[in-house]
């Protein structure tokens, strides 16, 4: 999408020669003759760049404006121009924020330098900021299983195109690398793709985060702030948990989704865009529809090509290559030294169950490199028999399927099994509530609540004989 250029200048002579000049270059060209005119533009639309004239009605009213891109658009570059240059006049500009200063006649090649060294400085500032508020990634999924391979074939095919990818899965199998993967692998590759977790985010804060807001729009809304879907013109926008999102908000993505174009929270100025969508959820979307909680149009419209991404549980030859991954990555970041992993040991990981799936096999990796003495990693001091957590491992006196259990009402059945379980989790990850949350798949907030409502007071001291 070409870059809208707004330029400010009294003479209409100069704005028509300057109007002409960069659209001949591809620019959209909004103009102003007036300090006013030029703050109307602005509160209408955010402009790729601006031209200002400083002097305007035989004053330096172009400060004026200046300072209100600056304040309100920081990310808005402004080239200013005068017919009465002088160092100081000079210095004061950049110093207010100016890109480049420009001299008045004006010469069309150091305009058009100007203009294409102030656009490509936006745009590096733009993809720094998103890339300084994204973790790192792998660059690969790991995994040469049957599941995986079957996977990344559909990933290949479907990468390349335009279409909306649904991605299924429970917590914790990799929906976010997949999604990586599939812009890594697309035609907009060369731009950031940009990330909101649905669930992580207020609902009264979802709409402003995903479609921006103008200057008062709400309380604390000082200045214009630009949303995901600007952010993501051109690029990829990954809506993490979308089914934790509202049947309103539901209602807005479907319309950008069929018309390409929005506006931001308290503005009438519609917005046109181009971006692919990939989402996620690891809910069961067809149950969350016939219960009215998702929108069956938004659910066709994204579901062109609709990926599962399987359970660890599923495909545990890949096991043994992600336990080495992470176990090497944890070396190398905590500067730990050389330790490896007992063949015998990894045999056994492959036979657990792994509730957390992947993310719970990287926490408990972790834990072993960081506690382990030894240079080899033969066990887990957190498990209290050889093949604890496996899928074929028989019910002992304690686990969850003892006699005492299996004859209580399903109800306290039900919770005395979750009391049990979240114990387990506990214990196993050294009672630390930020790695249980990821190894069960629920964030910190509601494991908070989940513990509270089992009757545990404290998650450090729990244990099953001090219920509150």
């Amino acid at each position: 999408m070409a870059e809208t250029i707004l330029v400010v200048d009294d003479e209409k002579d100069i704005r028509l020669t300057l109007g002409g000049l960069l659209a001949d270059e591809g620019y959209l060209i909004s103009q102003a003759q007036s300090k006013e005119e030029a703050l109307e533009r602005l509160e209408e639309a955010t402009p790729g760049l601006v031209i200002l004239d400083l002097w305007m009605g035989g004053a330096e009213k172009g400060f004026d404006v200046l300072e209100k891109v600056k304040r309100d658009l920081p990310q808005v570059p402004v080239v200013v121009i005068s017919g009465h240059g002088n160092i100081e006049t000079a210095v004061k500009a950049v110093r207010q924020g100016a890109y480049d200063f420009i001299e008045k006649p004006l010469s069309a090649d150091k305009i058009l330098l100007a203009v294409q060294r102030a656009l490509s400085f936006r745009q590096l500032a733009t993809e720094n900021q998103i890339l300084r508020t994204r973790t790192p990634k792998p660059s690969l999924i790991t995994g040469r299983g049957p599941a995986m391979t079957a996977l990344l074939k559909t990933i290949e095919m479907v990468a390349p195109t335009p279409v909306s990818v649904l991605i299924g899965g429970e917590n914790g199998v990799g929906k976010e690398l997949v999604a990586h993967t599939i812009h890594r692998l697309s035609q907009r590759a060369d731009r950031p793709m940009i990330e909101i977790n649905c669930a992580a985010i207020p609902e009264e804060l979802v709409e402003s985060e995903l479609f921006g807001h103008e200057k008062g729009a709400f309380t604390g809304a000082d200045r214009r702030h630009q949303g995901r879907f600007d952010l993501a013109d051109n690029s990829t926008l990954f809506l993490d948990e979308i089914a934790d999102m509202s049947l309103k908000t539901q209602a807005k993505i479907l319309r950008i989704l069929q018309e390409k174009k929005f506006e931001r929270v308290g503005g009438t100025k519609t917005i046109e865009v181009d971006v692919r969508i990939i989402a996620a959820s690891n809910k069961d979307l067809e149950k969350e529809i016939a219960e009215g909680r998702f929108r069956n149009d938004l659910y066709y419209r994204l579901n062109v090509v609709p990926l599962v991404v399987p359970p660890l549980r599923e495909r545990a030859e890949d096991i043994p290559e992600l336990a080495t991954l992470f176990l090497n990555e944890c070396l190398k970041t905590n500067n730990l030294g050389q330790k490896r992993l007992d063949p015998a040991f990894v045999e056994k990981l492959k036979r657990r169950a792994w509730p957390g799936n992947v993310r719970e096999l990287k926490n408990t990796i972790e834990r072993l490199a960081i506690t382990t003495p030894g240079p080899v990693i033969d066990s887990d001091p957190s498990e209290p028999g050889p093949d604890n957590g496996s899928q074929t491992a028989k019910p002992k006196n304690g686990d969850f399927a003892d006699t005492e259990c299996m004859s209580l009402p399903y109800r306290q059945a039900k919770a005395e099994f979750e009391r049990r379980y979240f114990l387990s989790q506990l214990k196993a990850h050294g009672n630390n509530i930020t790695q249980t949350a990821e190894a069960v798949g629920l964030d910190r907030t509601s494991l908070h609540k989940k513990l509270k409502a089992l009757g545990f007071k404290d998650w450090v001291e729990v244990n099953v004989e001090k219920p509150i």
